[in-house]
């Protein structure tokens, strides 16, 4: 068995063993065992046990000092020596008790630091957040800053905070300092992180006045047949769902292409299935339908709209059908469009990502999508808790690809460049002139 292997498995090993005994033990109990725990693995034990249990290293370390010292609990008030020299009675002496450490009652000790500051948490979040990055498949998130980056940013904000107790608070918020490899896209823009807080602060603002902010993409492409799909799901044994041995794609069929929009304010979804090309009329006309039937209800006031993307694609910020659909849309509707693009390589970045995306791959893991039909009812069947709703539509429009836009249709643009990486943030207006 591979070393990395095997230290895996031991490690899951202990923590299952750590899971079953501490409910049963006493704070004091509880030190003393994980230190025993620690010391049974050598160097850097204090850490993995940490790590594994949830109790902080200098909790372990002093449980070391403590088995070390072979500390007993006196349960006399004292103790009474009587000696003599010389046949002499000498004064009493009296041993003194050792202190007793650590066994409070239920609910004794010190206060957690979010329960002092409620706001600690909401303070965390807005710091981490605007780089926070992860697999849309896991619901683990990780954080590009470390917990002692993240400890001085709070206290320039006036906290009294350890980098100790800002490794717990993130804990309870779900993060995790994870090593980055494998989660690498490409090669790092020097303005990534700038484009990351900018895109969070105007998406803030927007959110704030109650004006929407939405997250598009296309997801894959997906063969509409009796394919295998990645997941599983529980079936009688020994039956499990038949499918054709090979992916070719079957031309009667086609494959479908979701293309969607999540709106990050109120947690909903809308999905447009395709049977054609992705395109950006097509990513348009995918959030035209969204406006018309989902947004100008929720938002009736606004005549702003603000859009992330992918800075690829049918909705790349180099693609110049894609800024002229939104012109006409602009046009159409009377909205100023706000468009921000991811920074190359961060797909993953993307709300709609984490939010939808995965969220329906999660509801139809095993499930062969054998008609389109099949496809739209498991899409809209998609919920969380956290109460996503998602609404899906199919479009049977044919779009085409290579078409050009020409040089009197760009003179057209109502378009306003932000002086900050004006490719990936602009602005498309109304043209009163048409």
């Amino acid at each position: 068995m591979d070393l990395s292997v095997s230290k895996l498995v031991s490690y899951q090993t202990i923590q299952a063993r750590i899971k079953d005994v501490l409910p049963f033990l006493d704070e004091r109990q509880r030190r003393l065992y994980l230190a025993a725990e620690s010391r049974s693995l050598g160097w850097g034990g204090n850490s993995v046990i940490s790590s594994l249990s949830g109790v902080c290293r200098e909790t372990i370390a002093r449980g070391k000092e403590e088995l070390d010292q072979k500390i007993v609990v006196q349960t006399q008030s004292e103790i009474m020596t009587e000696t003599t020299i010389e046949g002499k009675e000498m004064p009493t002496k009296r041993k003194k008790k050792k202190k007793r450490r650590g066994i409070r009652k239920e609910g004794g000790g010190r206060k957690k630091e979010t329960q002092k500051n409620p706001q600690l948490l909401s303070d965390i979040n807005d710091i981490v957040s605007p780089h926070a990055m992860g697999d849309p498949m896991n619901p683990l998130i990780w954080s590009s800053k470390s917990t002692r980056k993240v400890s001085k940013a709070l206290q320039e904000k006036g906290y009294k905070i350890s980098h100790e107790t800002t490794r717990m608070a993130m804990k309870d918020l779900g993060y995790s300092l994870q090593s980055n490899k494998k989660t690498k896209e490409g090669g790092k823009h020097p303005d990534r992180d700038a484009q990351f807080e900018y895109i969070n602060a105007l998406a803030k603002e927007f959110l704030s006045k109650n004006d929407p902010v939405i997250s598009v993409d296309c997801k894959k492409k997906e063969n509409i047949g009796e394919y295998k799909n990645n997941g599983r799901e529980w079936t009688p044994v020994g039956s499990p769902t038949e499918v054709n041995v090979y992916d070719f794609v079957d031309k009667t069929n086609g494959k479908a292409a979701p293309y969607g929009v999540y709106d990050i304010g109120k947690n909903k979804g809308w999905v447009s299935v395709g049977i054609s090309k992705d395109t950006a009329s097509f990513a348009v006309s995918t959030i035209r339908s969204w406006w018309t039937e989902e947004g100008i209800n929720q938002y009736p006031n606004s005549n702003r709209l603000y859009i992330n993307a992918d800075g690829g694609g049918s909705n790349g910020s180099r693609n110049k059908l894609w800024k002229e659909e939104l012109q006409r849309f602009s046009n159409d509707s009377k909205l100023d469009i706000y468009v921000s693009h991811f920074p190359p390589g961060t797909s993953k970045w993307n709300k709609i990502e984490h939010r939808l995306f995965s969220q329906i791959s999660h509801n139809w893991r095993g499930k062969p999508l054998t008609s389109l039909l099949v496809i739209l009812s498991l899409i809209g069947a998609t919920t969380t808790t956290t109460g996503l709703e998602v609404k899906v539509k199919l479009d049977e429009n044919i779009y085409v690809c290579g078409i050009e836009v020409t040089k009197e249709q760009i003179e057209k643009w109502n378009i306003e460049r932000n002086e900050f990486q004006s490719n990936w943030n602009y602005v498309i207006k109304p043209n009163l002139s048409d």
